[in-house]
């Protein structure tokens, strides 16, 4: 039930206070998503009423869908909207510099587009504009024409959300492919680079209010942790443990809010142990510039190492970051350890933006290569000098096969599976072939010539199988003899069947 009331407050009169109440009178009622709101209402009772009434109808009939419950957000301007945007950043834990920069990117965009309400975004109007600063003086790349373009859609979809408007009008919107248009593409410093770089910096003067040897300490704290700019600023003595070699980043100036502790290498820490010897507590351990790439450019000066490299890519500040993940990697690291130690939420950010190629890693893994200049394996077993290749199992066939007379030919015997030799003579006089069978030869048993076929002058015998015989030395298949008249043609036939 929707009512009216005045409100009161406190002013102070000649160091007293009094207590007053507003001109106006206030209208309390409960909307459409039964949120209780308040209302400026006119000095006249009655004409409040009125339109407390008014609004309380309106809240039912959204309620049931009858009007548009958006109504009310339709009409107020986006400057109001936008401002509220902001406390909702600041209530979430966002840092000052991140708020400012969405808030400035979306009260751009909404400026250069004369938007005044919501019903005037146009998801057309924002890309020409953004094309504009793209193809404009301002020039703006790729990578920045994205950033602005998430920060407005950031704003529309928390106008849907907070139950300001039914759907984002930018939701469809897509940004460009940042990989076409590189402006400040960072590289992994080298080791012997580094290396410099410390002993040119330590030999440094004074500058930007660090000595080099506190520069020096950076440098190397910053390359070896992965830590930002941001967080090496906010170290204080009290973040090391060299008991435990580690270094605590507090909740507060960490990127993802969180707490991070992070591991030192045991000689970087017994000389920060050094280092801060003299140091209070709760001493800033680096003084550092707000700027710190500007400083680091003078002493890469110092130590002959260019800024830009031939391939356009920067050794910034934020370099040392990109310098830790590519060493990482150099030696073997796992991906998951990796990407604790650079505290990435993706492992494809850890392995695609952070991991950079070190000079000779390209050329030592294609040396790991197999070396196609050896020769094949069948180009090892070629013999002969024509460079033919012999087949093995020819090779086998001719171990096997017995050393034959010119005029001797082989035959295969009829219902075998295997090629039998058979030694023919073609002599007119048929002498009689001596057969090798020792059983044959009467040495084991008088009745031999009925174990073994004989061959006679008058008949020939045309063996029907394969009959092994036993020899007295072992088990070997006997030779059998018969007179075939073939054509020399049947040894090609034979080699292949042993093929």
């Amino acid at each position: 039930m929707a009512s009216v009331f005045k409100r009161k407050y406190t002013k102070v009169i000649d160091d007293r206070r009094v207590k007053r109440q507003s001109q106006c009178w206030y209208i309390k009622y409960r909307d459409a998503d039964s949120i209780e709101r308040r209302v400026k209402a006119f000095k006249d009772k009655t004409a409040s009423q009125q339109l407390a009434a008014k609004l309380e109808k309106e809240a039912e009939l959204a309620k049931a869908g009858v009007v548009d419950r958006y109504k009310e957000h339709r009409t107020r301007p986006l400057v109001e909207h936008l401002t509220d945007f902001e406390q909702s950043l600041s209530a979430k834990g966002n840092t000052s510099k991140h708020i400012e920069q969405v808030i400035s990117r979306a009260g751009k965009i909404i400026k250069g587009c004369k938007f005044r309400t919501w019903t005037d975004i146009s998801a057309s109007k924002v890309q020409c504009y953004l094309a504009d600063l793209r193809n404009g003086n301002e020039g703006i790349s790729a990578q920045t024409f994205n950033f602005y373009l998430q920060n407005i859609k950031q704003f529309c979809k928390w106008m849907v959300q907070d139950g300001r408007a039914s759907e984002s009008p930018l939701q469809h919107l897509k940004g460009l492919n940042v990989r076409t248009d590189r402006r400040h593409d960072r590289r992994a410093l080298e080791p012997d680079e580094v290396r410099r770089l410390l002993e040119a910096t330590r030999a440094a003067p004074e500058r930007f209010g660090m000595t080099g040897c506190q520069r020096a300490m950076l440098y190397r704290l910053a390359i070896e942790t992965g830590l930002r700019a941001s967080e090496l600023q906010s170290l204080t003595v009290t973040s090391f443990d060299f008991d435990k070699c580690t270094v605590r980043i507090e909740a507060a100036y960490s990127k993802h809010r969180r707490e991070d502790v992070l591991p030192l290498r045991p000689g970087t820490a017994v000389e920060l142990q050094s280092f801060l010897a003299n140091k209070m507590p709760d001493v800033q351990v680096f003084n550092m510039p707000k700027k710190p790439a500007k400083m680091l450019r003078a002493d890469l000066a110092q130590a002959n190492i260019p800024y830009v490299d031939n391939a356009g890519r920067y050794a910034d500040f934020h370099s040392f970051r990109h310098t830790t993940g590519s060493w990482l990697a150099a030696n073997n690291v796992h991906p998951k350890v990796a990407q604790s130690i650079m505290r990435h939420s993706d492992i494809n950010l850890t392995m695609s933006r952070y991991t950079h190629t070190l000079m000779g890693q390209e050329s030592e893994a294609v040396s790991k290569l197999p070396d196609l200049s050896l020769p094949s394996s069948q180009k090892q077993i070629v013999t002969g000098t024509d460079n033919q290749l012999v087949s093995a199992v020819q090779n086998f066939s001719e171990k096997l096969t017995p050393q034959l007379t010119p005029k001797s030919t082989l035959t295969a015997y009829s219902g075998c599976n295997r090629p039998a030799v058979v030694v023919t003579s073609l002599s007119r006089d048929r002498e009689k072939v001596e057969n090798h069978n020792t059983l044959q030869n009467g040495k084991l048993d008088n009745k031999s010539d009925g174990m073994s076929p004989r061959v006679t002058d008058k008949k020939r015998i045309r063996p029907t199988g394969f009959e092994p015989v036993t020899s007295g030395l072992g088990n070997r298949c006997s030779i059998l003899l018969s007179y075939e008249r073939k054509s020399k043609g049947i040894i090609t036939v034979l080699l292949n069947l042993f093929k």
